[in-house]
């Protein structure tokens, strides 16, 4: 099906997009990860999706999932603890600091590099939200294209906010490295002296002057390491403009744009799928995979993850996502690559690289989904992200109607029986 009307309305549609994202952030309550806010968006755009986009009543609905998303950046107050007390216990103990830090940094690769609910446990439990609207085609079902965003807003990360991106990861490269000297210094006195430790080895306390000068030149790590505690600000959640109401609107403009032309679909399928708490790691998509693993596998379905639609120099389709431990769908990213190209709009093939985060791609594909994460900003990161610069009236209009070109443009492709 030519849908050259819809990708001219491009304008339009971006300007739809900052006029309802306007509307939901200064109506509704802040949405951090399972709040009322996020609930109250939620329910928000469910009833656009069913009464101006021409979702299936029967088909649109709002799921809740358990979840504990203080344990998304709880992980500092552990690790931290373990490296500041790692520290101490070096000058008596070398082999409990070896351990100590070891113990810290799997807690933080599992939580913060993999996703994992790895100290859930520790932190309050709350209930999160997904959406799941579904438009039907006119005809036989042959193909599906579902449409994913994120309705919730991070805390606000504070280093970011003063320093933007190069100092906030400064900041965390220098924490991991200092744990790592304390690490090879502390193997180095017990592979050389013993496991007896300082105090207690009379031959090591004589011969380790190296020892001692090289904790005193590692105190130098103890403040960004103690600043690592204030790496969130958990009092301030930011408005989430860009991210991501973005890429909870960039499905819905494309099925209101549609439903206002009054074009059909004859066998293809269209879904908006809204996951909650994505900036609690990913923790809606995962209950959204895990509810639906055995859905949605009768047809070809591909599945489109917008994040932070903002900047139309950094349009990017993720080949691969988490923190780059991830692999996309190839033919998912190939087809909206080819898309964006086809209406000579600026895209780039990269990927969500080490500290670039994930987005919610990464959780359909892990479930066995075929999916692909589109985002819209530069991943080494600018100093709206995640702060209280991400706002209604920080937006790009630019970035919203390319974004939105491609998207169309793609389902066109698709529709058409292309990367099937």
């Amino acid at each position: 099906m030519d849908l050259k009307k819809i990708i001219d309305k491009k304008d339009w549609a971006a300007k739809y997009m900052i006029d309802e994202i306007t509307h939901i952030i200064k109506t509704f309550e802040k949405r951090d990860p399972g709040s009322k806010g996020e609930l109250q968006a939620c329910e928000y755009m469910a009833e656009v999706l069913e009464k101006e986009c021409g979702c299936d009543p029967e088909l649109t609905k709002i799921e809740g999932f358990k979840e504990n998303p203080g344990s998304f950046f709880g992980w500092i107050y552990f690790t931290i603890t373990f490296v500041l007390l790692s520290i101490l216990l070096y000058f008596f103990f070398p082999l409990a600091s070896v351990i100590l830090i070891s113990a810290g940094l799997l807690i933080m690769v599992m939580q913060f590099g993999m996703y994992k609910k790895f100290v859930d446990w520790a932190f309050k439990e709350k209930e999160g939200h997904n959406v799941t609207a579904v438009k039907r085609p006119t005809g036989e079902v042959k193909r599906r294209l579902v449409f994913n965003g994120h309705p919730d807003a991070a805390w606000e990360w504070p280093v970011n906010y003063a320093l933007g991106g190069v100092g906030f990861e400064s900041h965390a490269v220098i924490c991991v490295l200092g744990a790592i000297f304390y690490i090879v210094v502390s193997i180095i006195y017990i592979t050389h002296f013993g496991l007896r430790g300082l105090l207690i080895n009379p031959e090591a306390t004589s011969a380790s002057g190296w020892f001692i000068k090289a904790a005193l030149w590692g105190l130098l790590f103890v403040p960004f390491e103690f600043g690592l505690y204030f790496m969130w600000n958990e009092k301030r959640i930011v408005d989430g403009a860009n991210d991501n109401l973005t890429g909870c609107y960039m499905g819905i403009a494309v099925l209101k744009a549609l439903q206002d032309e009054g074009v059909e679909l004859e066998n293809t399928e269209l879904a908006v799928v809204l996951t909650g708490s994505e900036e609690a790691g990913l923790r809606g998509s995962k209950a959204w995979s895990e509810a639906h693993k055995d859905e949605w596998h009768d047809v070809p379905t591909f599945f489109f993850s917008y994040d932070t639609i903002y900047d139309p120099k950094y349009l990017m389709v993720n080949y691969r996502d988490l923190n780059g431990t991830v692999k996309a769908d190839k033919d998912v990213s190939d087809l909206f690559l080819e898309a964006a190209q086809a209406v000579d709009v600026p895209i780039t093939k990269g990927w969500v690289p080490p500290l670039g985060g994930a987005t919610d791609n990464a959780a359909f594909s892990q479930a066995g989904f075929r999916s692909t994460g589109i985002t819209g900003l530069n991943h080494k990161l600018e100093d709206y992200y995640h702060t209280r610069r991400d706002t209604y009236d920080n937006m790009n209009p630019e970035g919203l109607a390319n974004c939105f070109a491609a998207t169309v443009k793609a389902l066109e492709m698709f529709d058409d029986g292309a990367k099937q």
